[in-house]
């Protein structure tokens, strides 16, 4: 039986990650995936193929929309969803090869196969073909991921009514796609089909969208998608969905128990996901669970067994491939003896619409919650020379500072580049700079990033310049 100083279970943005500094930290390390593939739900069927068609998409909203502003003529653009949806397969191929060879030069064993403890220390692995080989291992980190979440009533079957999996690969633009969450992965996905010429109906259950980030992105957010022809439901529970042929309903409840009936032809089920921990044998080597199915882990994100840790989607907190890379770094140099340290605050959120949305720390309901005292500094990209010249006027950056010590408590975007701009946001409150600091930064002119440093003005005595 080959020995291992350390096996990681999955190979998803966490796992990898994680047998790439144990191999860097001197450990012999396995890896061990289910699939053929490497690279988990974020490289296969997730981050990385949605960007891949928010990006194609969002060429042809703008050849279609905005060419013409900007004194380009075109003719007869046309969508070819096929050649888009092989690009996108293009994409993740090149990207699951890089894993590959990452693997090889660190000189990571990988094992293809369903695994599961047999004890402790000991990991068997199922092949496809019904072979089976078994490890030893000294460590083992899990980084099995998630999948997605369904409610009670729908039957998903993955061809009209399906998740985001198989709305990667559809064959046809839909006429009318229902999405069932007003969250994450079904509003960009949504993004992808409006801009191709779809009808997308939003039918969410709480109040707003992206109900976890600040309240007044979700807000812009909502009339930005308007001008896309998203239509929202919201306050509605649905209860059932139903197929006939090519057509698919929706049955919802509003807020005053009435039936509502929503008819397309696609229909895109978004709830969450849900840890992936099926038959891992965990109860062979005693790990516990908690009561929504994740892994319990303690601050060094060991499970209560000694030796066997766990990371991202499968643990509590927010279910982000980057905070998975963070906890596999992490979980890698505790196991080598060294003190590595995460500020979950301070792991940004992102929706890749566009506008892009992106925040990081305390939103302004946190805070008012905890009973901080604060201050707010806004400033409007209708405001930025960078976003007039680029068309891409919609939106704000959102700053929340301590109003004694005018420390940075939070950061809240949405416009054009946020996804990279925020991370401007986590360096400053990585150092705990102050709205004054960023303030007192040269900022390049024209650029997007103004608009944070303008934001921070406004938080320090109104002092914004272009406002």
């Amino acid at each position: 039986m080959e020995k291992f100083d350390v096996t990681i279970i999955g190979s998803g943005p966490g796992g990898y990650v994680a047998a790439i500094r144990c191999a860097q930290l001197g450990m012999k390390t396995a890896i061990i995936e289910k699939y053929n593939t490497l690279g988990g739900t974020c490289l296969n069927v997730g981050c990385i193929p949605s960007k891949a068609l928010l990006d194609s998409s969002e060429h042809f909203h703008n050849a279609t929309h905005t060419f013409t502003e900007h004194g380009i003529d075109v003719k007869d653009v046309k969508v070819n969803l096929t050649q888009m949806i092989k690009r996108k397969s293009d994409v993740v191929k090149q990207t699951c090869d890089g894993i590959n060879f990452l693997m090889k030069k660190n000189k990571i064993t990988v094992f293809t196969g369903h695994a599961s403890f047999l004890t402790k220390n000991t990991i068997e692995i199922a092949s496809t073909d019904g072979k089976k080989t078994s490890i030893e291992t000294g460590k083992t980190i899990i980084a099995t991921g998630s999948k997605p979440s369904s409610l009670p009533g729908i039957e998903i079957d993955k061809k009209r009514i399906i998740t985001s999996t198989e709305a990667l690969e559809l064959k046809e633009v839909p006429k009318h796609m229902v999405i069932i969450g007003g969250g994450v992965i079904g509003l960009e996905l949504g993004s992808v089909y409006a801009r191709l010429g779809a009808k997308i109906s939003v039918v969410e259950f709480t109040g707003g969208l992206i109900s976890t980030m600040d309240a007044a992105l979700g807000k812009e957010l909502q009339k930005s998608l308007k001008k896309l022809g998203f239509e929202f439901y919201f306050n509605h529970k649905v209860t059932s969905t139903s197929t006939k042929g090519k057509d698919v309903t929706v049955i919802a409840e509003n807020a005053k128990g009435e039936k509502v009936e929503i008819k397309g032809d696609y229909c895109l089920v978004s709830v969450g996901r849900k840890p992936y921990t099926d038959k891992l044998g965990l109860d062979k080597a005693g790990v516990k669970l908690d009561n929504r199915g994740r892994i319990e882990t303690d601050d060094h994100l060991q499970t209560n067994v000694e030796g066997i840790y766990a990371i991202g989607d499968v643990v509590k907190g927010a279910m982000l491939a980057h905070k998975a890379e963070e906890e596999g770094t992490f979980v890698a140099e505790t196991i080598a003896g060294q003190k590595p340290h995460i500020n979950y605050n301070l792991i940004p959120g992102v929706v890749y619409t566009w506008p892009e949305v992106a925040a990081v720390g305390y939103t302004e309901e946190q805070l008012k919650e905890q009973g901080k005292k604060f201050k707010v500094g806004n400033f409007p990209f209708k405001a930025s020379g960078r976003a007039r010249a680029s068309m891409d006027t919609d939106g704000f950056v959102k700053v929340l500072a301590d109003e004694t010590t005018d420390e940075i408590l939070g950061v809240h975007m949405i416009g054009p580049r946020c996804a990279d701009m925020i991370a401007e946001a986590v360096v400053a409150m990585e150092y705990r700079a102050s709205a004054e600091d960023i303030s007192r930064m040269s900022h390049a002119h024209p650029t997007f990033t103004e608009s944070f440093k303008e934001a921070c003005l406004d938080a320090t005595g109104k002092r914004a310049l272009h406002i």
